[in-house]
């Protein structure tokens, strides 16, 4: 967890401990608050200590039960102001993973320059309807969240119409691992790479492949978008990371034309593709 994030998570904790201490009604202690609501008497504890991210049902409660009512759109704020930037898959999948991809639709129709970076498996953008519902319901297996993979695949493909757009550019790195990786059955990647060869020739995308047997100055570590040198979206296990400092988006950019230096275009980047294909139907 990022020390900005949790340095606000804490500031967060210390000002519900001041509502509990300063109750109209007269300091509460950490016991009666969890009474009041049916908590785990640690959990007060969990929260003013920054252990825990409050939920906004949490905040709610919390200002009511001190007599404060009027904190919580002031409590709300707080959290909304770090968790814009690193938000829970808990949290954002618990409606399933459509939510999610309309968000990114939404990030996608407001840039026009996009630069991305995967390492083990096809970008979304890129990717075809089976082989996105290979990923989601492999996701929302490990997530524990509910299954809406149909709509999410929906809105995954109504952002591939950006592809077709003239205003906007995609400059993509690939790792060649990622033309191998068996999420999906074999047919399915098979289907992926074909339709992976034929936007070779977009001229909207730019597209370039790192093999496996390529130098490289960094390791092929942590995917990642930059969205007009302006923010910067990461995926990890536990959350996605929502990046706008120009400091940080600064060094995601001199990470990716670092690894650009090491990847093939044009029909090196077809060869590569090709030779995954035929890797997958052996004659």
């Amino acid at each position: 967890m990022s020390t900005d994030y949790q340095q606000a998570r804490e500031a967060l904790g210390t000002r519900l401990r001041e509502l509990r201490l300063s109750a109209p009604g007269g300091r509460l202690t950490g016991a009666e608050l969890a009474q009041q609501h049916g908590w785990n008497k640690s959990k007060v504890s969990r929260l003013e200590n920054g252990r825990q991210t409050p939920t906004p049902d949490d905040l709610r409660c919390w200002a009511e039960a001190t007599g404060q009512p009027e904190t919580y759109d002031e409590l709300l704020a707080r959290l909304g102001g770090f968790e814009s930037h690193i938000r829970s898959w808990r949290r954002q999948l618990a409606s399933g993973h459509k939510p999610v991809q309309d968000t990114h639709l939404s990030a996608h129709a407001d840039a026009s320059l996009f630069r991305g970076w995967e390492t083990s498996m096809i970008f979304g953008i890129l990717q075809t309807t089976d082989y996105a519902r290979s990923i989601f319901t492999r996701y929302a297996e490990l997530q524990r969240t509910p299954r809406d993979t149909e709509d999410a695949v929906r809105s995954r493909i109504q952002r591939q119409e950006a592809l077709y757009d003239p205003a906007k550019r995609f400059h993509l790195l690939l790792w060649e691992p990622a033309l191998h990786t068996l999420v999906c059955p074999p047919a399915v990647l098979a289907a992926q790479l074909d339709r992976l060869a034929g936007t070779v020739g977009l001229d909207t995308v730019e597209l370039g492949v790192i093999p496996l047997s390529a130098s490289v100055k960094i390791p092929p570590a942590t995917a990642f978008w930059v969205y007009d040198d302006r923010q910067v979206i990461v995926e990890n296990w536990h959350a996605e990371l929502w990046i706008d400092d120009p400091v940080n988006v600064g060094t995601y950019l001199r990470t990716w034309e670092t690894l650009r230096e090491s990847a093939v275009y044009g029909a090196g980047a077809q060869n590569i593709i090709n030779r995954a294909r035929r890797a997958l139907s052996p004659r």
